[in-house]
């Protein structure tokens, strides 16, 4: 392995909301990569048509694997995971494979038997950690990760591999901040912070559908905070699906100890004890916002 490493040809499999985001992202704030995209015919003609790529690929994926210095996988959990042994197989040696999964134990777990050898290409597992509602090629923006965290999976030796040192000084020109962590710590972070809000938006939603009555009430009624409250419960199921199928366990323990939250704000409703509460909750806002 050379001491440096260049990414001047990166392929992307999946060129909707986070593939064809990082393409753009790609076009803005790099001028040297040659962009290759993979998908279904009528995604990978949009992305063509945004200018998000150079070169399109779909059906078989051998050629768009070719030549590539970074493969990065944007595609839906139960996607990647069918795909990794024929990227194995398919993909050269020196070559960068790395996915923005929103879980990373079954993937890291898998890449960890496929990726072992010297003579297959090198596994990263990532998480960007931005996102929208609404998914598709048509909400990609080339400022989609900028300023946002973007977890990287693996132990602290891979972090002198030259291939992803080359990967982490992209990650950095396109504004993303890069964090090294566990995939299980990963996995119980983000069901914290990202799969049980989400869950916890759609349960409030589909509570306050089925009590919606003739005129439309209560809804009729609701103001931005309510919108803002229910913005996640636009998200689709099928985005959705993988995330909660590789993460249940921890999304388990999370609603257990979130359901007796509600219990105990239930109990103090006619108190002042709710003040803490707040307190709390206010104090957390404020470390939100000054992330």
């Amino acid at each position: 392995m050379p001491s440096a490493h260049v990414i001047n040809r990166a392929t992307i499999l999946g060129t909707g909301l986070i593939g064809g985001s990082f393409a753009l992202a790609l076009r803005k704030y790099t001028s040297d990569v040659h962009i290759a995209g993979w998908d279904r015919p009528e995604i990978i003609f949009e992305a063509q048509s945004r200018g998000a790529i150079d070169h399109a690929f779909s059906g078989e994926l051998g050629p768009a694997l070719e030549n590539a210095d970074v493969v990065y996988i944007a595609l839906p959990i139960g996607a990647t995971l069918d795909l990794l042994p024929e990227i194995a197989r398919l993909a050269s040696p020196h070559t960068l494979i790395t996915d923005a999964c929103s879980t990373k134990v079954r993937i890291t777990e898998d890449a960890a038997d496929l990726f072992s050898e010297d003579a297959t290409p090198l596994f990263l597992g990532g998480h960007p950690m931005a996102g929208r509602e609404l998914s598709g090629i048509a909400h990609a923006d080339a400022d989609l990760f900028r300023n946002n965290t973007y977890a990287l999976i693996g132990a602290s030796s891979l972090q002198t591999d030259p291939r992803i040192s080359a990967f982490v000084k992209i990650l950095e020109k396109i504004g993303a901040r890069p964090l090294w962590l566990g995939a299980q710590q990963h996995d119980y972070a983000v069901g914290l912070t990202s799969h049980l809000p989400q869950l916890a938006a759609v349960a409030l939603a589909s509570f306050l559908y089925d009590h919606l009555d003739e005129n439309g009430l209560p809804i009729t009624l609701a103001g931005p905070g309510l919108r803002d409250s229910l913005r996640l419960a636009g998200s689709p199921y099928a985005t959705w699906r993988d995330i909660v199928l590789t993460n249940k366990e921890v999304l388990s323990a999370a609603l257990d100890l979130f359901a007796r939250r509600l219990d105990d704000l239930r109990e103090r409703l006619a108190t002042r004890d709710l003040e803490a509460d707040f307190d709390a909750a206010n104090e957390l806002y404020k470390l939100l916002r000054s992330l």
